[in-house]
């Protein structure tokens, strides 16, 4: 998977992949060498969730923050 194509994915797609990256490598017969490139992979993939994780808990925070102060100024006018 190309870098690209890694920051494209959606978090669902994401943990999807994920999911596969564990079953394979809970597998019999991984082969040390691809075993790590799986575990590279997954890696990326956590990363990327992460990030993507907090944005959006950012933006919760601020519409939060948002809309608290939005209702208060309606409530006292």
């Amino acid at each position: 998977m190309t870098e690209k194509e890694n920051q494209e994915l959606a978090l669902e797609e994401r943990l999807t992949r994920l999911d596969a990256i564990v079953a394979r490598m809970e597998s019999d017969g991984v082969a040390l060498d691809e075993a790590l490139k799986l575990f590279e992979e997954g890696v990326g993939h956590v990363r990327e969730a992460e990030r993507v994780l907090a944005e959006t808990e950012l933006r919760v925070e601020e519409l939060l923050s948002s809309g608290e102060t939005r209702e208060r100024s309606s409530e006292e006018g």
